[in-house]
């Protein structure tokens, strides 16, 4: 495909609207209402979202995980491993964005706020609740970091395997564990036509919330 060809790509959006009136008092339930929505479209990987965080250098990067779960309506719940270039970047500044995007609906929700580690009786819950298979790559898999070759991935697999030979559940490995994103701006994003989209934002202002709109 030629770079022309590519810029000749695009899509008209013209399923839906969004307007003050349409929306909730606060971000989180207005989120839970969209989400719901994504379900019942049957769209692929629905809670997937992007998580962004920052270096010490000040570079941004990127990657794709799943949410899994909204607790009090108040926060945004993920896990992964806390050694993990994500994990490391979120100790030396604990804020981050998340993007949802849902093509299906025309819709986007873009999330930026501050990180804290969740509960650890909530990290092990819920990983004690996961396959055996994803438990024990919780354990075999140094995120992030360099390996030879998947052949050593899998060796490790195995050792881990044989470790915990016969126990199910396993425990929690120590680096791993959930994070909860407490926003403090969300913008909801309805796809219109002739690139005027709807953008309806939430930020926070002390104890309460100030909506605005803004333009495309």
């Amino acid at each position: 495909m030629t770079d022309q060809e590519l810029a000749d790509l695009r899509q008209s959006y013209s399923q839906r609207t969004l307007s003050e009136a349409d929306v909730q008092p606060t971000p989180v339930p207005q989120f839970r209402a969209w989400l719901d929505e994504a379900l019942a479209a049957h769209l692929d990987e629905p809670t997937a979202m992007t998580v962004s965080t920052v270096g010490p250098d000040g570079q941004p990067s990127a990657r794709v995980v799943l949410l899994k779960g909204l607790p009090d309506d108040a926060t945004f719940l993920f896990y992964t491993n806390y050694d993990s270039r994500k994990g490391q970047e979120l100790a030396a500044q604990p804020r981050a964005a998340l993007t949802f995007f849902w093509p299906g609906l025309e819709r986007q929700v873009r999330v930026e706020g501050r990180i804290e580690k969740a509960p650890e009786t909530m990290s092990t819950e819920y990983f004690q609740s996961r396959p055996r298979g994803s438990q024990v790559g919780a354990w075999a898999s140094p995120q992030s970091q360099p390996i030879a070759d998947r052949e050593t991935l899998e060796a490790r697999e195995h050792e881990v395997e044989s470790q915990f030979a016969g126990q199910d559940p396993l425990p929690r490995p120590p680096h791993w564990g959930g994070y909860l994103l407490r926003p403090t701006r969300v913008e909801f994003w309805q796809g219109r036509p002739s690139r005027l989209h709807d953008r309806i934002v939430y930020e926070q202002a002390g104890d309460t919330w100030r909506l605005s709109r803004l333009a495309p």
